[in-house]
């Protein structure tokens, strides 16, 4: 069981039979390094502490509330596994296996929690798992999988901040790593790949997740267009999405549902994912956030035109609550997906959002994957892909590699002149082509009806009968638009004035 006990305020009166650490550290961990590092944990009042890491002693007294803190300074990276010892008079305990690197926060709903066995590349990949550089931190979260039908008892007795995650750190292998995220193991190993250092991930995600669970609380009350987000029983909450909502009422009795005035605990509540998961390791830093979440948020209009402004929201409170005002946050683009099967109606008008994010946001980016959507399935298999695009925004902006190309083209100027739209684009230094030798598609100047596109020197163009407002590309749920760069890397949705 999982319980971030630095958390919690305790009285004097409570007493221990043996000491504790915070039980977030476990054997296999990776401690991020050029920060403190800090461990944490319990004890009678008053008992000393000490802790032997790395060759050196450091000893403390536990406080009134019985909660200990010794912090050791900060450390460069190292493959060396070391060994942690913490002993209080008669009581000892050990860490063992630890690694110092960087530490990734993998967060998101199904397609970043989507698990390494059902990969598209499994079968080829699953050989050379044994990564020893990668560990992972994969707890189970309460109700997990379960939808259409109640929670037991049983799950709503782990519905709570403390119990809600359970897990351990794990050390990459081919069996570990099968429920992990795939997402999160490709973006790992081209890390380790290139970096030769340890890379830890914490993976917080959630199956079907709004974005407005990975929220605090408190950043939602702070703002004056999200505030109603957390007014009242949030199952009846009008501003949250519908389909989260339903959800959560599938998974409550009625007399569950209104059991509280702000209604029951759900991983789908507002503020409650960030509550049990982020909360408890806010004194840990970290590397950076990877997410791919949207597909919940993008069912209605409202919440699509306030997804740009909700994620600034999410950045900033992430990066207060570590910290770390520079922390890097990368994203995935909605992928592609007709609407046959699913309500994609609105994702271009969204990915366009997501994009138009990526020029906000400082020390961020996003990674395009409508060129490898699924047209009937919003769980497309290829997560390596993914994974490795999220890797080179880390590479070219976190580690330095500036030769690393991480963006597929972006316009940047697009002009009329004499019957012809031409566009401009940065990301395109050796040139604009098409990532099946085919001609070039996706292009309209009504978002509904595809006009001819051509490749000259480096831009686009654009035959037209009339001056139009606006240029328009890849503006379908299941975008079939092939236009890429020399690195193969494709070009975002995007709808763009025509001056």
């Amino acid at each position: 069981m999982i319980k971030f006990l630095f958390l919690l305020l305790l009285t004097p009166f409570i007493s221990f039979s043996q000491l504790q650490i915070d039980e977030f550290f476990s054997d296999n961990m990776v401690l991020q390094r050029n920060h403190p590092i800090n461990f944490r944990g319990r004890a009678l009042p008053g008992k000393r502490v000490t802790i032997k890491f790395l060759n050196k002693e450091q000893t403390t007294l536990t406080g009134i509330d019985s909660t200990w803190v010794i912090e050791f300074p900060p450390q460069k990276a190292s493959t060396l596994p070391s060994k942690v010892i913490i002993r209080s008079e008669n009581d000892s305990t050990y860490l063992n296996n630890l690694l110092i690197g960087d530490i990734w926060l993998c967060t998101g709903q199904s397609n970043m929690e989507w698990p390494f066995s059902k990969d598209k590349f499994y079968r080829e990949e699953i050989n050379i798992t044994d990564q020893p550089l990668i560990r992972f931190y994969n707890p189970v979260y309460a109700g997990k999988g379960i939808y259409g039908i109640p929670f037991s008892d049983s799950i709503m007795k782990k519905m709570n901040t403390e119990d809600f995650y359970q897990g351990n750190w794990e050390q990459c292998d081919s069996n570990t790593v099968k429920n992990m995220s795939a997402i999160g193991y490709y973006f790992a190993k081209e890390l380790t790949r290139k970096e030769s250092i340890p890379i830890g991930l914490i993976n917080l995600s959630i199956g079907g997740a709004p974005l407005e669970t990975f929220i605090s609380r408190k950043a939602l009350s702070s703002d004056s267009l999200f505030s109603r987000k957390i007014k009242g029983n949030w199952l009846y909450n009008h501003e949250l999405p519908a389909w989260s909502r339903e959800r959560g009422f599938q998974n409550s009795t009625v007399e569950k549902a209104n059991v509280q005035p702000d209604g029951p605990n759900h991983p789908y509540k507002p503020g409650f994912a960030y509550e049990a998961g982020i909360l408890p390791i806010k004194h840990y830093p970290i590397a950076g956030v990877i997410l791919y979440q949207g597909e919940t948020n993008s069912l209605e209009m409202s919440r699509v035109l306030e997804y740009r402004s909700l994620m600034n929201l999410m950045i900033n409170d992430y990066r207060n609550t570590f910290n770390q005002p520079a922390l890097p946050f990368y994203w995935v683009q909605l992928s592609s997906i007709d609407t046959t099967n699913y309500g994609s109606t609105y994702w271009p008008l969204f990915r366009d959002e997501q994009r138009k994010l990526s020029d906000e946001v400082k020390y961020g980016g996003m990674a395009v994957s409508s060129d490898i959507g699924a047209r009937n399935d919003v769980h497309p298999r290829d997560k390596k892909t993914v994974g490795e695009r999220l890797s080179k925004l880390a590479l070219h902006f976190h580690y330095g590699h500036r030769d690393i190309e991480y963006s597929g083209p972006k316009p940047t100027h697009v002009k009329y002149k004499k019957g012809k739209v031409i566009l401009r684009f940065k990301h395109a230094l050796k040139g604009l082509q098409t990532s099946d030798g085919k001609g070039l598609r996706g292009f309209s100047v009504d978002g509904i009806n595809e006009v001819q596109a051509l490749i000259i020197n480096k831009k686009i163009i654009v035959s037209v009968n009339f001056k139009p407002e606006y240029i328009y590309y890849g503006w379908k749920p299941f975008s079939d638009g092939n236009l890429v760069n020399s690195e193969k890397l494709p070009a975002s949705t995007f709808k763009v004035k025509i001056k």
